[in-house]
């Protein structure tokens, strides 16, 4: 009988994706990729699998599921066991935390992601870019306070809480605009740029 290949459904120019493929490498997983989403499109048989025509989607033969985070979180239990998914439920709820509160970085990050690498220079609107970099610098200002004590944001050692925001660092130090510092998020950030996965799943260009 033949094992279900995990196979990842999303173009990985997506940062949702690149978390998803990143942390397969983390894990060692057998994996297949299939662009969708984007410039690709989308077929009917992928939106009967997610029918909010976003990405990614991941089917192990055991599930389908969506939503970027619920899917690192799935592979952790599923895959990791407690390296990567704490048993103690505090453990897990304090890495989790950080999960969740990239989705509002994210947000703020949205903007001038978008305009400086896909929107021609003529059609960007400066002010509200220099609003959302303020708005993104407010949130990595509660990153490096945090990151003055602790090595990772999950803790002690890297783990799925530091995948998230270790993806939307990398746009953050890519795009080509004037920073705050940050030093303690910029040595996380260099941790972060030395693990073969993030290398190869989300060092691209940024499209």
């Amino acid at each position: 009988m033949s094992v279900p290949v995990f196979t990842i459904w999303g173009r990985l120019n997506s940062h949702n994706v690149k978390k998803v493929a990143w942390f397969a490498e983390e894990l060692g997983l057998k994996y297949v990729r299939h662009d969708i989403g984007g410039q690709f499109g989308y077929t009917e048989d992928y939106l009967e699998k997610n029918p909010n025509r976003l990405i990614p989607t991941i089917e192990d033969g055991k599930l389908v599921l969506w939503e970027s985070n619920a899917i690192l979180r799935y592979m952790a239990a599923e895959y990791g066991g407690p390296r990567w998914y704490a048993h103690d439920p505090i453990d897990r709820a304090l890495a989790d935390r950080w999960m969740d509160w990239q989705i509002t970085y994210a947000d703020a990050q949205r903007l001038p992601f978008l305009s400086f690498a896909r929107t021609k220079p003529e059609e960007r609107d400066m002010s509200a870019i220099a609003r959302d970099i303020s708005r993104c610098a407010q949130q990595l200002a509660v990153m490096e306070r945090y990151l003055g004590e602790k090595p990772w944001l999950s803790g002690g050692q890297f783990g799925i809480g530091d995948i998230p925001m270790g993806v939307y660092a990398y746009t953050w130090f890519s795009l080509p605009f004037d920073k705050p510092e940050f030093p303690n998020v910029t040595a996380w950030y260099e941790r972060i740029r030395e693990r073969p996965g993030f290398a190869q799943q989300v060092m691209i260009p940024l499209t």
